[in-house]
């Protein structure tokens, strides 16, 4: 059995001001750090001891990658950096005011091509540019024999990672959202048996309560 867990970072600074994340690098609020210890703590109770069979897999930009540094601190596991888990850049929005984003934005069509959709945000990565990203990460993960993965990231990039571990082509993913609130763990499972891959938790957000 391999289990994967994919957690969204906790709280970050950019929610409280209102401010557009994206590859913008704000670190964790101070809710968001006691939230990552409680992250730290669950993960903690559903691993077997001894722990030197985890990996753990983070994005670079600091609020993911603080989170995963709280998470190996507790566990005593090294950290995998990985760029490609980072969350979707919005071009010069980054940083910027959510509301100077959303006057802005252009939403994909219902039908047609949303997957390499203009955003009429200049330098902003398209849909299909953040899967590319995620697809590679994810293959990656998989590609792995450890039997415990950790893997931190952003709510907009696990819906890809999502897509691509239950084999979904990456071509007709335009279409999936699944909804990941800060702090959640899913936990992604492949059976030795059938070698099925079953998405068992979704943003479990049990522990922050």
């Amino acid at each position: 059995m391999k289990n994967v867990y994919v957690v969204t970072h906790p709280e970050s600074t950019h929610h409280l001001d209102g401010l557009v994340g994206g590859w913008y690098d704000s670190g964790l609020s101070d809710r968001g750090v006691a939230h990552a210890r409680a992250i730290a703590e669950a993960l903690a109770s559903r691993l077997p001891s001894p722990t030197a069979d985890v990996e753990i897999y983070t994005s670079d930009l600091l609020r993911a990658r603080r989170t995963a540094e709280i998470i190996a601190e507790h566990l005593g596991v090294s950290l995998i950096v990985d760029p490609d888990l980072r969350e979707k850049s919005y071009g010069v929005a980054g940083g910027k005011p959510q509301a100077w984003l959303d006057e802005r934005f252009i939403p994909p069509p219902e039908h047609g091509e949303r997957m390499r959709h203009d955003e009429g945000i200049e330098g902003a990565e398209t849909k299909w540019d953040m899967a590319v990203r995620a697809y590679a990460a994810m293959k990656r993960i998989q590609a792995s024999a450890a039997p415990r993965q950790i893997v931190v990231s952003h709510g907009g990039t696990a819906t890809f990672l999502l897509a691509a571990w239950v084999g979904m082509p990456i071509e007709a993913a335009g279409l999936v959202s699944f909804r990941f609130t800060s702090g959640g763990i899913s936990l992604l499972r492949k059976d030795d048996y059938f070698h099925n891959h079953q998405v068992s938790e979704l943003n479990d957000v049990s522990h922050l309560t």
